[in-house]
C-alpha cells in the first residue's frame, strides 16, 4: 500500500506543459519522481520551465506543433528516439477562442478542433506502440485527457468552439478507453474548473469574485489539485479506472448530471 500512489521512475509526456494546467501537472509528476517530457510550440517557454523543474527531478523540453497530424507523428517519433516505452501520456495542449455569437468566426472551430480534438486523437494513436511497451496487467499504461467543465455545462463566456471541442474530448475519452483497454492502456479525462492560468487570467481578473461565488468550495483551483488528480490516475491507485471523467472543479458542476 505504501507505493499505491507512486509514479516514481515512470516516463511521462505532458503536452502544453510549459504553462497553466499543463505546467501544474508536469511539476507534480516531476516532483513525484517521474521522468517528464513537456511539449509546446514555444521552445523558449518549455526550455525555461524544464530547467526550473529539473531542480527537483527530471524534465525535458521537446518542441511540437500538435495542430497537425504531421506534428503529432513528429513528436511521437522524437519520444521514441529517446525512450523505449511511455507510461503516461497527458493530452493537455489546447486553445480557446472567445467572440460574440453574432461575430463568431468559422476559423475558431477549425483552430480549436485541430488541436483540442484531432491533436488528442492523432498523438494518442501515434504513441500506442510506446504505451504498449509500458503496459502490464496490474499497472496499465495511462492516457489522461484534459477536458473542461465547459464540455459538461453551458459556459459563462462565449467560447462556442472551445466548449464543443471539450465535450468531444470527454466523449472520445470513453471511445478510446473501450478501444485500448484490451491493450492494457487506460484512457481517462480530467475536467478542470477555474484555475489560474494564462488562458483564464483575464477572465479571473474581471469575473473572479463572480466565478468563486458559483463554486461550492469557494475558491479557484490550485496547482496541487490538478497534480493530485493526475497522479491518482497515473499511479497504481488508478489502475482499474478507464473511460472516466474526474471533475476537478470545487463542486461547480454538482447541479449537472
Amino acid at each position: 500500500m505504501k507505493d499505491l500512489f507512486s509514479v516514481k521512475d515512470k516516463v511521462a509526456l505532458v503536452t502544453g506543459g510549459g504553462q497553466g494546467i499543463g505546467l501544474m501537472i508536469a511539476q507534480g509528476l516531476v516532483e513525484a519522481g517521474a521522468k517528464t517530457y513537456i511539449s509546446s510550440r514555444k521552445t523558449d517557454v518549455i526550455e525555461k520551465e524544464a530547467a526550473a523543474l529539473s531542480k527537483s527531478g527530471t524534465c525535458i523540453a521537446v518542441r511540437a506543433d500538435l495542430s497537425t497530424e504531421e506534428g503529432c507523428l513528429a513528436l511521437a517519433e522524437e519520444i521514441g528516439k529517446r525512450e523505449d516505452r511511455l507510461h503516461i501520456l497527458v493530452n493537455n495542449a489546447g486553445n480557446n477562442w472567445g467572440a460574440p455569437f453574432e461575430q463568431y468566426p468559422d476559423a475558431a472551430f477549425d483552430r480549436c478542433f485541430a488541436l483540442n480534438v484531432k491533436g488528442v486523437f492523432h498523438l494518442t494513436r501515434a504513441l500506442v506502440p510506446l504505451l504498449n511497451k509500458a503496459a502490464g496487467d496490474d499497472d496499465p499504461a495511462r492516457v489522461i485527457n484534459i477536458g473542461s467543465i465547459d464540455g459538461i455545462q453551458a459556459p459563462f463566456l462565449e467560447t462556442y468552439a472551445y466548449s464543443a471541442t471539450k465535450a468531444a474530448v470527454l466523449h472520445m475519452t470513453r471511445v478510446l478507453a473501450r478501444k485500448l483497454a484490451p491493450q492494457r492502456i487506460t484512457v481517462n479525462a480530467i475536467a478542470p474548473g477555474p484555475f489560474e492560468s494564462k488562458m483564464m487570467h483575464e477572465t479571473l481578473e474581471t469575473f473572479g469574485d463572480q466565478i468563486k461565488s458559483t463554486i461550492p468550495l469557494g475558491r479557484i483551483g490550485r496547482p496541487e489539485d490538478m497534480a493530485g488528480a493526475t497522479i491518482y490516475l497515473a499511479s497504481r491507485a488508478g489502475a482499474y479506472l478507464t473511460g472516466l471523467t474526474i471533475r476537478v472543479d470545487g463542486g461547480a458542476t454538482t447541479s449537472q448530471g
